[in-house]
């Protein structure tokens, strides 16, 4: 619940400090006074559009301050508008963003002014009335988990399709390639030993005669260089006797001969292996064309082309395995589907158990608001198509209304008038209030309880006279289990609180200055007395004015607090609280 408010320098108000109390709280005033900032105030905590408009004329900053009471413990918010337009949020001193500012405070007040009773017309805000009143939070949560994980899937697939058409032509690209590629049945190196093994089958007859007159003058002729190698070593030797200097040739001389037998050897068999072939010499020609081909395409060197064979293995590879990730998104989707479909029956099924409730219970709660004769049905459309589906579920639902007798019931927005309205949302407001809290109608919450709030504003808009009686009671009622702050020009109205206010203007130095007053007493009978006559309240006011307050219990004593009523303000001696 809201425990305290501090407006500084917003619009015509300098400095204001409101301490409110559980159960009812009514502001009163002239129109003008300032009764609309206190809304534009609450707003801006609730996250709302902050504007260089809001900050008082010659100000920097316009700041907003609340202290809320939650599970026994203080929660300190603010919010700072500068002169620029500029906004700061913080939340027990630690700077927040608007958004977190809002998700919080929407928790522990709600804002019900003109425009959110005019919401009510709009026939798709009628589910969210049918969901509090059936305290269906928990279904809800589970359609929009299951809502959010299908629309991902969707997603997905969706991307996935996209790159699956730029994939085929890809796919195919790549997979030609590969295959033209394998089909070439690499081997690092292979260039360079067919450009070799070319130079050899070019020249073979060469070589075969030179590899035999080599062989011949080692071994066959009557002059080989092996047979005349004994009467070499004999003189080596005698050298040797001579010089030492021969000694390590002479020495050597087993492995020089060795050397060459094994020359004579090798002569040998390359000479018989060696054939002068066209048919050989063509097929290495033709393996070096296609290499040559292929190294054009895909790389300047063989060691590239193996390497690009590689990248497009990887790449086919990865490629199938999205033909694979497709299948198994479609999976995915339709089984989320499935899920998002099944809940969303559930929640639907829910909602019609509690369309089926909510409409007695309504008519009975405006039977209480003097619209005794009106019926309320909820009625059902078709399920939206699937490109309509939200993380609400599938359902559509309207409320048909009729306030008199003999009448039709037809769509909400097409028969009530403006004070019609007002109630039926005080109606539906109290219902949802209740039945989320579990309490009936009229159950007491104790004063010191966490309860939240919630503040009317134009709640008595196009109503008056025995109707107000009956709103304000319905708001008293309200108010006994949850904090409500209301804002009323009706006398029938304020007499109901437990706590009234009153929002003055004054003009001082050329300044116009707004302050907040709590009234107790005869204030409080001049007040009444002011909203029921005017400004000249005679004594005979006086005494309807007191009448209606005994009438309806008038509570308590109260305090004052506010720029013109310091001295009351230090005679009651309000709680210290420390405030960033």
């Amino acid at each position: 619940m809201l425990r305290f408010l501090s407006i500084r320098r917003l619009a015509v108000i300098d400095s204001v400090e409101v301490e409110f109390d559980p159960g009812l709280n009514v502001l009163t005033g002239e129109t003008g006074a300032g009764k609309s900032i206190l809304v534009e105030a609450v707003g801006l905590l609730l996250g709302g559009r902050a504007s260089a408009e809001l900050v008082r004329t010659g100000e920097d900053v316009a700041s907003i301050e609340a202290i809320f009471e939650s599970h026994g413990e203080e929660l300190l918010v603010r919010r700072e508008v500068t002169a620029q337009g500029r906004s700061r949020a913080f939340i027990n001193g630690a700077l927040t963003t608007a958004a977190a500012l809002k998700d919080v405070s929407a928790r522990l007040i709600e804002l019900h002014g003109q425009h959110e009773h005019h919401t009510l017309l709009d026939p798709t805000t009628h589910l969210a009335v049918l969901d509090g009143f059936g305290k269906l939070d928990a279904d809800i949560a589970v359609v929009d988990a299951t809502f959010e994980a299908w629309r991902a899937a969707a997603d997905e697939l969706a991307g996935q399709k996209r790159a699956a058409a730029e994939r085929g032509a890809r796919q195919e690209l790549a997979a030609f390639q590969l295959a033209e590629l394998e089909r070439g049945t690499l081997t690092a190196g292979e260039d360079e030993a067919l450009a070799a093994s070319r130079h050899v089958l070019a020249n073979a007859e060469r070589v075969e005669r030179l590899c035999a007159e080599s062989y011949a003058s080692l071994y066959d002729r009557d002059d080989a260089v092996l047979a005349g190698l004994g009467g070499v070593w004999r003189r080596v030797g005698e050298l040797a006797a001579i010089d030492p200097q021969f000694q390590p040739y002479l020495e050597a001389r087993d492995g020089i001969k060795s050397q060459l037998e094994d020359l004579a050897s090798f002569l040998r068999r390359y000479r018989d292996g060696v054939e002068a072939s066209p048919a050989k010499l063509q097929q290495v020609e033709d393996r070096l064309a296609l290499l040559e081909r292929l190294k054009r395409k895909y790389g300047p060197s063989l060691g590239a082309v193996i390497e690009r064979r590689d990248q497009l293995r990887d790449e086919v590879g990865r490629l199938e395995q999205g033909e694979q990730r497709l299948a198994e998104l479609e999976r995915v989707h339709a089984s989320t589907r499935g899920a998002f479909v099944v809940a969303a029956t559930a929640l639907g099924a829910g909602r019609r158990r509690a369309a089926g409730a909510l409409g007695p219970e309504l008519e009975r709660a405006l039977a209480e608001l003097a619209m005794d004769r009106t019926r309320v049905e909820v009625r059902f459309g078709p399920e939206l198509p699937e490109t309509g589906w939200t993380r609400r579920g599938i359902d559509q639902a309207e409320l048909f209304v009729s306030p008199n007798v003999g009448e039709e019931l037809r769509p909400l927005a097409r028969i009530v008038s403006g004070g019609e309205l007002s109630r039926i949302m005080l109606a539906l407001k109290a219902l949802t209030a209740t039945a989320s809290r579990g309490l009936s109608d009229g159950a007491h919450r104790s004063p010191g309880g966490a309860a939240p709030g919630m503040i009317f504003d134009e709640v008595d808009a196009g109503i008056g006279g025995r109707v107000a009686d009956v709103v304000g009671r319905k708001l008293r009622t309200l108010g006994s289990a949850f904090q409500v702050l209301c804002i009323t020009h009706l006398p029938q109205i304020a007499a109901y609180a437990d706590t009234h206010f009153r929002i003055e203007k004054q003009v001082e130095d050329g300044r116009t200055r707004t302050t907040v007053v709590r009234l107790e007493g005869e204030a409080r009978v001049e007040e009444i007395g002011r909203m029921l006559g005017g400004e000249d309240v005679t004594d005979r006011i006086r005494a309807s004015s007191r009448e209606m307050l005994e009438a309806r219990g008038a509570k308590g004593e109260s305090k004052v607090k506010g720029e013109s009523e310091s001295a009351v303000s230090r005679a009651a001696g309000p709680r210290s609280r420390s405030r960033k």
